[in-house]
């Protein structure tokens, strides 16, 4: 064992594992007052459910055994037969590199809550990340990732997620949106809950993209230090990138839009960062905010489809731009272990067409597997809440809490109205007379 390969993967499962509960207060201040609860609960109780999940399905049907180039096979079900302790190529435990695996098995899923707030049952969306996981996660995990996949076969370069995670959860975002059709709300301006929850969100989320990131070089050496500065190049690039977009277009630069641009960043950057230099991420972050802000703001309201806080718009978008940009500015200058270098680097036309070919054949199957997914589940268990329970939020409805107890319908003033008529009056009369004796 490399201790300190093993010590850096075991801070850096951490660190992907810290970005859910961060990504949790992201979308819950994004989301109305309604339905913080079940936001933050519809992405935090992921952590717990795709745990067991992968526990038992995923690493087997990732990485274990081959069909077809596509998943692996149940062999190791429930880690049976694993030697936990025996090393990979950088001197870590299987059993390390499986909790770091596991870690990203959590976050996909989680990403794709933010489309369907306020209107999905939370047990479709229970009974749907089971189904997903199996069906959709894995398979991409192996195809990707595992020697044997039929996307690694050909050449594909996915540092650290864009086709595996980020385009797959986009996709999955989008064809869900589809699926469930407008809010109530849709036409009217939602007021997010809480502003400070979203930039508190983004840098729980930043810090922890150094694991997701910086991590899958699985050691600590050049190629980590590499990813870790693309990453928060492309990270800052990106971010500037709206908030100017947001002073040209509106005259005003927005904490919400500048919070959005830094995760487009962090997304665009994922798929090449061991791969491209600095110069590189910093194009990289410039073109995916673009892209991801035209598609917000310009494409998706033409479309009419009611991705409520843009999953697919930043995790799509940016993730697609990602992937291909890899396969323009990946060079062996940075990682001599890669095969070949992109179109910009002399590498030719080759790699770009590796990388399009890999996330056309992503969205595809994606798109194919959750529309099965969502159809069969449909068929047992209702996939929308009630118009009632969308007016009155899904916090109550689904959870019966609030996000605030002291505030609206449990304020004790409304409960205990006739109590406190006396006193109300006495501190009106005293405004009143504060009023007269400063006119006066």
């Amino acid at each position: 064992m490399n201790a300190a390969n093993t010590s850096f993967l075991v801070i850096a499962s951490i660190l992907v594992l810290f970005m859910t509960p961060g990504l949790a207060f992201f979308y819950g201040g994004l989301v109305s007052k309604r339905n913080v609860v079940n936001t933050m609960l519809s992405v935090f109780f992921i952590c717990g459910l795709a745990i067991l999940l992968w526990i038992a399905f995923g690493y087997t049907l990732s990485f274990s055994g081959n069909y077809a180039g596509i998943v692996g096979n149940l062999h190791h079900f429930f880690h049976q037969g694993i030697n936990l302790t025996s090393l990979t190529a950088t001197k870590i435990p299987v059993g390390l590199y499986s909790i770091f695996q596991m870690m990203f098995a959590i976050i996909t899923p989680a990403l794709f809550v933010g489309a369907v707030v306020g209107r999905m049952r939370f047990k479709f969306l229970l009974l749907f990340i089971v189904f997903w996981s199996i069906l959709v996660y894995y398979p991409m995990v192996h195809m990707v990732w595992s020697p044997h996949g039929i996307l690694a076969s050909i050449g594909t370069m996915d540092f650290a997620g864009g086709t595996v995670v980020h385009i797959d959860a986009g996709v999955t975002a989008l064809v869900l949106s589809m699926f469930l059709g407008h809010r109530l709300s849709y036409e009217k301006t939602t007021k997010h809950y809480n502003l400070p929850w979203v930039l508190l969100g983004t840098a729980i989320l930043w810090i922890g993209w150094y694991g997701f990131n910086a991590g899958s070089a699985l050691a600590i050496n050049n190629i980590a230090v590499q990813a870790t500065m693309t990453t928060t190049v492309a990270t800052a690039s990106a971010m500037i990138t709206w908030l100017l977009i947001d002073m040209f277009r509106t005259g005003k630069p927005t904490l919400v839009g500048t919070c959005t641009g830094t995760l487009c960043g962090l997304v665009g950057i994922t798929p090449a960062a061991g791969y491209v230099t600095i110069a590189g991420a910093f194009w990289i972050g410039i073109v995916a905010t673009f892209a991801s802000y035209l598609f917000v703001n310009v494409l998706k309201p033409k479309l009419g489809i009611d991705d409520a806080l843009d999953a697919f718009g930043c995790h799509g978008v940016s993730g697609i731009i990602g992937s291909l940009a890899t396969g323009l500015l990946a060079t062996k200058s940075v990682n001599s272990g890669i095969a070949e270098s992109g179109l910009f680097y002399g590498g030719g036309w080759h790699l770009f067409g590796v990388q399009l070919l890999a996330t056309v054949v992503t969205i595809i199957f994606v798109s194919v597997m959750v529309a099965i997914i969502v159809v069969a589940l449909k068929a047992v268990v209702p996939m929308r809440v009630t118009e009632v329970e969308e007016l009155e939020g899904l916090d109550i409805g689904e959870h019966g809490e609030q996000v605030d107890y002291t505030v609206g319908r449990d304020s004790e003033i409304n409960d205990y109205q006739k109590e406190f008529t006396g006193q109300l009056a006495k501190l009106n009369n005293q405004f009143k007379m504060h009023n007269n004796w400063n006119r006066n």
